[in-house]
């Protein structure tokens, strides 16, 4: 990432692939870190996908989103065995053949020995052209072309791939939080929050409500690229929720 912060918007979107999210016997825990993830590096997640395993559906979900962002991260679907087709289809969606990376190929040949069989092999296909993610879990890497980062399903895998990309992409100032809350139903608090939000250029608030303890309750999250912006529009919103008879809280319940 540069040393220069530019104002510029980076986006990114994600293609969550695989049949057992959709049916439900496998939750998703990838999306959250990864738009954590992107925060820092100054990228936002503006749009996600959940596709099934299917060469047709993949492709188009990629196509369709690797010409809207700047970046987009596809989960799921590159182990050894033959459901695995994410490889195919982006090579597919992109016009390139799929290769075993000469480079993948050695470091699973040093990690197996051995127990590098077929099925183990089919973890070094990559569309040609591509580049390698550092896998510090398992050493299967992860994939770049283009624009485009092909990584595992299994979340602390595709959170070590991450690790590997620190620093790496280009973005914009880090997007930052701050959550002010109260013991208060949502829609006393929502020309407040609409109120702020529009005083405030570059800030966003999102409104979350809970129930607990047979109590209503809300998080307000202010989010901004500017630290002393996010401390002035926190007090302010204090103030806005204190005069409209709401007890705010500094930090989240």
């Amino acid at each position: 990432m540069s040393d220069l912060i530019s104002d510029r918007i980076y986006t990114a979107a994600l293609v969550i692939i695989g049949d057992e999210i959709l049916s439900g016997r496998t939750q998703d825990a990838n999306l959250a870190y990864l738009a954590k993830w992107l925060g820092v590096q100054g990228i936002r997640l503006k749009e996600v996908r959940v596709v099934s395993d299917d060469m047709d559906a993949i492709a188009e979900a990629v196509n369709s989103l690797r010409v809207k962002h700047d970046y987009l991260f596809t989960t799921g679907g590159i182990g050894p065995t033959h459901d695995d087709i994410t490889v195919d289809a982006i090579a597919a969606a992109l016009g390139r053949d799929v290769i075993v990376h000469p480079d993948a190929r050695a470091i699973l040949a040093d990690h197996y020995g051995d127990q590098l069989t077929d099925a183990r092999l089919r973890m070094a296909r990559t569309p040609a052209g591509a580049s390698l993610i550092e896998n510090p879990r398992t050493k299967a890497p992860g994939i770049r072309v283009e624009n485009i980062f092909i990584m595992a399903g299994v979340p602390m895998i595709t959170q070590g791939m991450l690790a590997a990309l620190d620093g790496q992409l280009e973005g914009g100032a880090p997007v930052l939080s701050r959550t002010v809350a109260a013991w208060t139903q949502e829609s006393r608090a929502a020309d407040i929050l609409k109120r702020t939000e529009k005083d405030n250029p570059g800030v966003q608030i999102g409104s979350y409500p809970f129930w607990r303890e047979g109590r209503t309750g809300a998080n307000f999250v202010i989010r901004s690229t500017d630290p002393d912006q996010l401390a002035l529009v926190a007090e302010k919103l204090m103030a806005g929720l204190a005069e409209a008879g709401i007890s705010p809280v500094d930090g989240e319940l």
